[in-house]
Parts: C-alpha cells; structure tokens; sequence
C-alpha cells in the first residue's frame, strides 16, 4: 500500500459542538465535540489504519516498525505530527504552548506545539485570538493579574480560507463560529491563561496553568507574516501556505482530471476538507470524499487526483 487511510478519533471539549456531524458526516459521540483528530501517533488518541496490508495497526506502530520505508529515514522516536479538525461552537481557552525545549523541559514530551490553521468555516464576526500587547514580562503579569483581557489580547476577524500560523510562545485562542484544519507538532500540553470562568458539568472552572504560560510565553510578541503562493497545474492549484523547520503545509484545490502530485523521499499528510473525487498511485485506485484522512507513503511515486475537492497536505 503506497497510501494509508486513517480512522479518526473525536474527543469531548467544553466548547465543542456537532458541525463535525453535519458538516463532514462523521459518525460522533454524544455531546460537544470539538476535534477530530484525523493523523495522530499521540498517546492521547492513535490513528488506525483502515484497510489493506496495514489494517488494524496504530500509527505509532508503524513508525516504530516501518519508519524508513513508509515515511523516511528520520532520526526522531516519535511521529512529529498531528492534524485536526477543530469545531469552535463557543470560544476555545486563551492559551499558550511551549517550544520543544520548554516542552522537555517541564512536561518530559519529545515536541512543543508550533501549529498552524485553516479556516474551512466561520460564521460571521468571528474572531481569533493571536499574539498580546505587553511589553514586558512584568506587564503581562500586572495585566493578567489584574485580568484585562482587552489590555492585554490582540483579536483579528477570520474568515473561510484565510491562514494562521501560531509559533510556540504565541497567547491565542480560537473564537465561536469557527471550523479549522491544524496542522501542529504531535503535542497536547496547553497551557491555559484564562477560560472566561466557565465551568464543567459538575461546576468546576477548568485549572489555568498561569505560571507556566507566563515562564514559556514570547515577551514581546513576536509574529511573523508568511506569503503564500498559489501555482496552477493541470485538473488544479496548489497554494503553498507556509514552511518552517517544524511542517510545509500547502493548500490543494483539484478541478477536473490528471491533477498531479509527485512523491517525495518521505511522507505526505492529506486531509480532504472540501467535496470528493478519485486518486490513484501506480498500484491502487481509492475513492475520497471530505473528511477523509491519508497517508501518502514514500513509496509512492506520484499521485494522480480527478474531481471536485479540496485538500489539505503536510509534511517535513
């Protein structure tokens, strides 16, 4: 099998809600859930291989197994990514994420959490959270101390297609009305800076995790601006949306037929976030649709996509 198809794992949150119903027609639990976690090795929720030679078997395995011939000849213990998707049906925490360094350092994980969003939807008005406007750290604790939000959290209106990239040490928060695609570091440690005092089921407020968050948080802010670059091909586009050390992530737009994309010497990450189609590797033929999550392994040497489809891929 040159592409590997993956089961998705949901996961419960606080604001989740039920557009990965109907919006992706997955089949979900009760109750708010917020993410799919489409590729994940994370010990949190592993991927499972749906069918063909690897049927049954967790991501992590596979890497541990079959590193060097289905994905690359790394050098790293641990799959290095994760892709979700998010359904904010009400405003996610103020958070930060420490860097891997920090993330060794304080939790003993491999990876920090440098991630990155696409916006598949947003209602209107919908906002984010990115960055803050202390100057020092001395500032961001009177600030936080004293809880003004509005003094301290730099917010930005959103809307579908547009692209964020959130590096570790980066404060934000994904705000109600929104769906994305992340792509991120395999991590789950969040750091939470303030939670709008909302509580549980039970009337617990979630724990914040403030000195922490202050200890890994950029003072100043620091946020850079990447330019993408949309390239047309036969039967499509692609848009290159970002490349840094820790993932590339480029943006796939398929209309037609003979859409094109040569393998790599590694691994391929896609997630279909937009309708459906048929692709084809020199040994097998698969159908897609939205909310389909794959593997192109580095066996393989091109792939071949027809269709109505948007997709989004990763790699490092």
């Amino acid at each position: 099998m040159t592409i590997l198809k993956l089961k998705p794992i949901f996961q419960e949150r606080i604001w989740g809600g039920r557009k990965l119903v109907t919006d992706f027609n997955y089949s979900i639990p009760k109750g708010p859930i917020g993410e799919c976690w489409g590729i994940s090795a994370h010990h949190h929720g592993e991927s499972v291989v749906e069918e063909g030679e690897f049927k049954g078997e967790v991501l992590s395995a596979l890497w541990r197994n079959h590193r060097s011939k289905l994905f690359g000849d790394y050098k790293m213990e641990e799959f290095p990514l994760l892709i979700k998707i998010l359904d904010a049906n009400d405003d996610l925490s103020v958070q930060v994420h420490p860097n891997d360094e920090q993330a060794s350092e304080l939790e003993g994980e491999p990876y920090g959490k440098t991630e990155c969003w696409y916006v598949i939807d947003a209602e209107p008005g919908s906002e984010i959270i990115l960055g803050h406007k202390a100057q020092t750290k001395e500032e961001m604790v009177k600030l936080t101390s004293e809880e003004r939000w509005n003094d301290l959290l730099q917010k930005q209106p959103v809307k579908r297609g547009d692209f964020i990239f959130v590096k570790s040490g980066t404060v934000h928060a994904i705000g109600k009305g929104i769906v994305i695609l992340e792509t991120q570091q395999s991590s789950d440690t969040t750091y939470r800076v303030y939670d709008y005092d909302r509580t549980d089921s039970e009337g617990n407020k979630r724990e914040l995790h403030l000195e922490k968050a202050l200890q890994v948080t950029t003072v100043p802010d620091s946020q850079t601006i990447h330019a993408s670059q949309t390239v047309t091909a036969a039967g499509g586009e692609k848009t290159f949306l970002i490349e840094v050390p820790e993932f590339s992530v480029v943006h796939h737009k398929i209309s037609g037929t003979g859409y094109r994309i040569a393998g790599r010497d590694t691994f391929q990450l896609i997630s279909i976030i937009e309708g459906n189609g048929k692709i084809e590797s020199e040994s097998e033929v698969m159908e897609v649709k939205k909310g389909d999550h794959l593997i192109m392994t580095r066996e393989l040497k091109e792939l071949i996509a027809s269709g109505e489809m948007e997709w989004i891929t990763s790699f490092i």
